[in-house]
């Protein structure tokens, strides 16, 4: 009966080892962060961009950050990329303006204060138009590196205002 006992205890530690050796596996493997993603998913609202035409989007809110690859502080225009790779960025960016005339605002990505003019994304230009709001959208892949800084901005002559704006990045290689 001793023995027994004492192949039972030895069964349940060699069990409990293998169990925990495989939890270390999948840790590593995974990069400890939810399957290895790296997303962030930021969200302005009214009131968060009140320079009227050419602005930097400011994002008030991470509606999503996951991983140590993209970092944000909510509030500002900056998100700083933390490892060097292959980005998937999409965009919402709505603009209005409050009195008729000639409408028409513009979008960039902008990497370490430079704009990307691949990234140009224009509005059609709208005339005496009661209707002055529009949203714009648009996805890339770009390659970035460690210690980036990447913003969306706003470009416009008019006196356009972004009331609502969202941004998601993610890493993708």
């Amino acid at each position: 009966m001793c023995c027994e006992n004492n192949v039972l205890k030895g069964i349940i530690v060699a069990l409990a080892l293998v169990f925990i050796i495989v939890l270390i596996i999948i840790v590593v493997n995974n990069g400890g962060n939810n399957g290895g993603a790296n997303i962030l998913v930021a969200i302005a609202e009214p009131g968060d961009n009140t320079t009227l035409g050419t602005t930097d989007i400011k994002f008030s809110r991470n509606e999503i950050l996951e991983g140590t690859a993209l970092s944000h502080e909510e509030g500002s225009s900056i998100i700083n990329i933390n490892e060097t790779g292959i980005y998937q960025i999409s965009y919402q960016l709505y603009g209005v303006q409050d009195v008729a005339g000639t409408f028409n605002f513009n979008t960039v990505l902008v990497v370490n204060n430079t704009a990307l003019n691949d990234t140009f994304n224009q509005s059609p230009v709208i005339r005496n138009s009661t209707s002055n709001r529009m949203t714009l959208t648009s996805t890339v892949i770009l390659r970035l590196n460690s210690g980036d800084t990447l913003q969306l901005q706003g470009v416009s002559i008019e006196d356009i205002r972004y009331d609502n704006a969202r941004i998601d990045i993610e890493k993708i290689g």
